[in-house]
């Protein structure tokens, strides 16, 4: 059985303010347990609460805004590209990502596996 769609759509939303404005611990919540993250595609799959708890450590807290463009939802996968700028002292820089994620049937993340290559990165 899949979660619902508009349930898998919230879960995105709130994944993204988490990501952009939120706690690790805000980010973790919104994963089922034994969920795993590869961030890019290429780089190696985490697969330990510990180690995807160090991976959001490393944006929580820096100042970012965060913008959808588009989600795509198919049964209990779902697609969506967006935009993050974050800024650091008087830099910005901002990334275009496609992250594709499965959900359990309460809409918790079960995989995140996110695509972009330092093309998708902007200096502003």
């Amino acid at each position: 059985m899949a979660p619902a769609p508009e349930a898998v759509r919230k879960t995105i939303e709130a994944y993204i303010t988490a990501v952009t404005t939120g706690t690790v611990d805000e980010i973790l919540a919104l994963y089922a347990p034994g969920a795993t993250v590869e961030d890019p595609v290429g780089s190696g799959v985490r697969d330990t609460e510990e180690s995807i708890r160090e991976f959001y450590g490393v944006v929580a807290g820096m100042k970012q805004t965060g913008e959808i463009y588009t989600i795509r939802i198919a049964g209990s996968s779902a697609a969506f590209h967006f935009r993050i700028t974050t800024e650091a002292g008087d830099q910005k820089v901002q990334i275009t990502p496609i992250d594709v994620m499965t959900f359990d049937d309460d809409a918790k993340i079960t995989s995140m596996r996110a695509f972009w290559g330092q093309e998708d990165m902007e200096t502003l």
